[in-house]
């Protein structure tokens, strides 16, 4: 690990002043250390955000949940609120990595590093969310740009992130039994405006299946998802799984959070 200078923010303000100044903002911790370690991060400054109490916390409002940026893991999975209102969510936190990840890493720590493989961007984009930075407020469409690239701007800091409410959803993950990310992971939403099925694991990003949300706007079941064919030619292949067994993955995941969704 190379040297670095660490700064702890008092507020927001202190670490928006810092990271505006070139320092990284360090959530959780749990990508960019081990990157640190393997000397493939090299920040001169990192900002922590952990003291900012702002920063956590969740909360109903109206039809929605905000969550804030700095809550961790194993907090959402814990919450009777979000249990209550939106499971889904609840249940995808408590899969995540292991105790240690759950009771260390963060919701916009995670959303921010965007790994291809991670589980909540498949939540944010599958449930429609609204990310909220010290600057604006950025649509989950527009939010997530490919391998590790987000909409967020050099020095702007996530905040919150506020969740809609569906009718249903619910996320099926295969994981890859090692680092316990998503070989394939799907987040599947029933909402007002029709149903948003996404994808992680599959490529250089989240993203949505536009075959899929169309079979399940016409028919809600898992019937209808295993007509979709996958094709593979888009998504990524390595010693895991080829792209092949991906889309296969996909199809299968699709289905069982459908039937989840329904169950639940």
């Amino acid at each position: 690990m190379y040297a670095f200078e660490l700064q702890r923010a008092a507020s927001a303000a202190d670490a928006v002043r810092a990271a505006t100044a070139g320092a990284q903002p360090l959530a959780g911790g749990q990508s960019l250390l081990a990157s640190m370690k393997l000397r493939l991060s090299q920040p001169g400054t990192l900002v922590d955000l952990a003291g900012i109490a702002d920063l956590a916390g969740i909360r109903r409002e109206g039809n929605a949940l905000r969550i804030g940026a700095m809550t961790r893991h194993a907090d959402v999975a814990d919450s009777a609120e979000v249990r209550s209102a939106l499971p889904a969510l609840a249940d995808l936190a408590s899969h995540i990595g292991d105790r240690q990840v759950r009771a260390m890493g963060t919701l916009g720590g995670s959303i921010a590093n965007d790994d291809p493989s991670a589980c909540y961007p498949a939540a944010v984009l599958g449930l429609g969310a609204t990310v909220q930075t010290d600057r604006r407020q950025i649509a989950a469409d527009d939010f997530f740009l490919g391998l590790f690239t987000t909409a967020l701007e050099p020095g702007e800091i996530i905040t919150s992130v506020s969740f809609p409410i569906p009718q249903r959803a619910a996320y099926m993950k295969f994981k890859q039994p090692a680092s316990r990310f998503a070989l394939i992971g799907v987040f599947v939403a029933q909402t007002g405006g029709g149903v948003r099925v996404a994808v992680t694991g599959g490529g250089n990003g989240v993203f949505r299946h536009a075959g899929l949300e169309q079979a399940l706007n016409a028919s809600f079941t898992p019937e209808a998802a295993a007509r979709v064919a996958i094709d593979a030619s888009e998504l990524s292949g390595d010693l895991h799984g080829s792209a092949e067994y991906r889309a296969q993955l996909i199809s299968v995941m699709t289905q069982r959070a459908v039937a989840k969704a329904l169950a639940g």
